[in-house]
């Protein structure tokens, strides 16, 4: 009835059982924890650059995608009367008219999705290369607590790489100047 112990106190079972999690981790990695690192950086950075907020929903080549170019409270000092987007020359993609609006937005994080909350009517200019968009709200986005999002629904372009839109605000006010707003800084892989 009584089990001898003498041979579960083997050295090399012990090595067995010690080294094998080891080896079940770097042999079968686990497809749950993949996390992909971003990193952003910026050739000429000065303080004149501002980096702003965005999302995107797909981020591979030649694919539907909707992006989220965010402009919350604390990038918007004044009311905004026109918004002006300097699309980069290599982003070749159907940029159109019509899948680009501006809505107010509900950023989303751990829990929730971001999503857009109202639309807001806008009238919106491509010039002919597509490398500049101009967006003309009807009722100018006040400079209040909601946050606000230009929304492109586009393919991505066929090359890999990171891409930079800037924006230009025209402010409401007696003198409407145009100022820089910040830039977004899209990543296709």
């Amino acid at each position: 009835m009584f089990v001898k112990f003498k041979n579960l106190f083997n050295p090399h079972l012990l090595k067995v059982l010690v080294l094998l999690p080891f080896l079940f981790t770097t042999l079968y990695p686990s497809k749950s924890n993949h996390l992909e690192a971003g990193l952003e950086f910026q050739w000429d950075n000065n303080s004149d650059y501002k980096r702003l907020k965005w999302y995107q929903r797909d981020n591979l080549r030649r694919a539907r995608n909707t992006i989220f170019l965010f402009l919350r409270p604390s990038d918007r000092k004044t009311g905004l009367l026109k918004i002006n987007l300097k699309v980069p020359e290599k982003f070749t993609s159907s940029v159109n008219e019509k899948k680009i609006s501006i809505c107010q937005v509900k950023i989303g994080g751990f829990d929730s999705r971001t999503k857009c909350i109202k639309e807001i009517s806008s009238d919106v200019e491509v010039n002919e290369n597509k490398t500049s968009i101009d967006i003309y709200p009807i009722t100018p986005i006040p400079s209040n607590r909601d946050s606000y999002a230009v929304v492109f629904k586009v393919i991505n372009p066929n090359k890999t790489g990171l891409y930079q839109f800037h924006s230009f605000g025209q402010a409401s006010g007696k003198i409407p100047v145009s100022n820089y707003l910040g830039s977004w800084t899209i990543m296709i892989d």
